[in-house]
């Protein structure tokens, strides 16, 4: 059970209920994260700031990549909101996370957003020269970037307890996020 309550829109004030509306225009709902987020805007307004970061990530590596990493890191974090949602992409795009065959490229992002969850202090020489290999050093400012947002985004759900959306659920995981089989 979430430790704060998402906060609906009809008790929200105006420049709230403006955020859920843009989110409501973008993305077609306001998840409860966002929701509770909606509790203090500049919190909000941070936590937001993923989707434009995705977008210059997803400019050099494409969704799919972007997405394999986001996952990688939300599952190292065992974030059953953010893996669970990264599922639903992956299998409503056709895709079996718990069966697929990773690319080269795919198991070096995994590889480092796994490393990022995990400790960011471990991303060891030969890890980061597999990065500079691949990516340029913007691309990987913003990678990591992006990574360490996406870190926030499961700790802020994971301390709050947010519930899962209901339309997440029959996206779960069959095992508990943390016994998942590893891709491939």
């Amino acid at each position: 059970m979430a430790r704060i309550p998402p906060l609906e829109r009809e008790h929200a004030p105006a420049d709230v209920r403006a955020r859920y509306d843009d989110q409501i225009k973008q993305h077609g709902r306001v998840t409860n994260m966002k929701r509770t987020l909606g509790h203090e805007p500049a919190a909000f307004d941070a936590l937001m700031t993923w989707y434009p970061l995705r977008e210059r990530v997803a400019s050099f590596l494409g969704d799919r990549d972007t997405y394999v990493f986001a996952h990688a890191i939300s599952t190292q974090n065992d974030c059953l909101i953010c893996s669970t949602f990264f599922r639903r992409i992956f299998i409503d795009a056709g895709d079996d996370p718990d069966t697929w065959t990773l690319t080269e490229r795919q198991r070096l992002l995994v590889d480092y957003g796994r490393q990022l969850a995990d400790d960011p202090r471990g991303v060891d020489e030969s890890l980061y020269e597999r990065l500079a290999r691949d990516f340029t050093p913007q691309q990987i400012v913003v990678l990591t970037a992006f990574g360490g947002l996406m870190v926030a985004t499961n700790l802020f759900n994971d301390a709050l307890r947010v519930d899962l959306d209901e339309v997440l659920q029959p996206y779960r995981a069959p095992l508990p996020v943390a016994g998942s089989p590893e891709p491939r």
